[in-house]
């Protein structure tokens, strides 16, 4: 049994090409649908009533493509809109990031304590806290908003003196001399993972970074096999992008996050509904 359909993933921006990165390593038989919301990012400083909104907006232009099933790749949009689009959807599979985030987090952590970076709205919503003590009470969660790596990320600014100026302003009070400090940093938003190599060159080796990218994947993976929705085999799957504005800058930094060059006539520019609309 077989489903040769594509999977539809999206994101406000490019962060979200980490996950789709990580997703096509794992099903290199899967056609996939990316899109990045680039006209209205970022999410993380929007209420979680406008992420609902554009999140549904998102899922509508994908279910346009004859979808198999939504890949949030966005930890804010997956913090706040997972259940409504998952009861909208059904029986189609919506699957976010958090959660299998989460439980990597729980499984890198050897001392209990865990911290978080994420989005303002991320981190105020409080889902990452709720998944892994949902998966073990006992650990210590502590989350920081880092709005600015977001930017950074966006930017294509991944190392440097800004940049790990950045990071050491909103880091290092996580990780004081000669105190109980977290031994596990969950990397809560989809943009961080790029950053990674200039965060692990201020906080050292003694810090385990985790990234929702490769868990997300697995866990796709498992859906697909529990749902029969996975493609038969064929030579070389297909990758569909389409981003909202800039469709050359998406090109140009989203080479970065996607690992592989994409070409600014491979983006598609799009438009969605305003939210007004999507709601009415």
């Amino acid at each position: 049994m077989s489903d040769n359909r594509p999977i539809g993933v999206f994101d406000s921006g490019m962060g979200g090409l980490t996950v789709l990165k990580a997703m096509r390593a794992a099903l290199p038989e899967e056609d996939l649908v990316y899109l990045g919301d680039t006209a209205r990012l970022p999410y993380g400083t929007k209420s979680a009533d406008t992420v609902r909104a554009y999140a549904l907006q998102a899922v509508q232009l994908l279910m346009q493509h004859d979808v198999k099933m939504v890949v949030i790749a966005c930890n804010t949009a997956s913090s706040v809109a997972l259940g409504p689009l998952a009861e909208a959807l059904k029986p189609l599979p919506v699957i976010g990031v958090v959660e299998p985030g989460a439980e990597a987090g729980c499984a890198a952590t050897q001392n209990g304590h865990i911290a978080v970076i994420a989005t303002e709205s991320t981190v105020r919503g409080g889902a990452y806290e709720r998944a892994i003590n949902a998966q073990a009470k006992d650990v210590t969660v502590t989350q920081l908003a880092c709005p600015l790596f977001v930017a950074l990320a966006e930017e294509g600014w991944t190392d440097g003196e800004v940049t790990e100026a950045a990071i050491e302003r909103y880091l290092l009070p996580l990780f004081p001399e000669g105190g109980e400090v977290p031994d596990t940093l969950v990397l809560g938003c989809t943009h961080f993972p790029v950053l990674a190599g200039a965060i692990s060159k201020v906080l050292g080796d003694k810090v385990t970074l985790v990234d929702s990218a490769e868990t997300t994947a697995r866990a796709v993976a498992a859906k697909l096999d529990e749902n029969g929705l996975a493609h038969a085999p064929q030579k070389k799957s297909a990758v569909r992008f389409m981003a909202t504005d800039s469709p050359d800058r998406f090109a140009r930094v989203g080479s970065v996050f996607f690992g592989e060059e994409i070409e600014p006539g491979d983006v598609e520019l799009v438009d969605l509904k305003p939210a007004a609309a999507a709601q009415s």
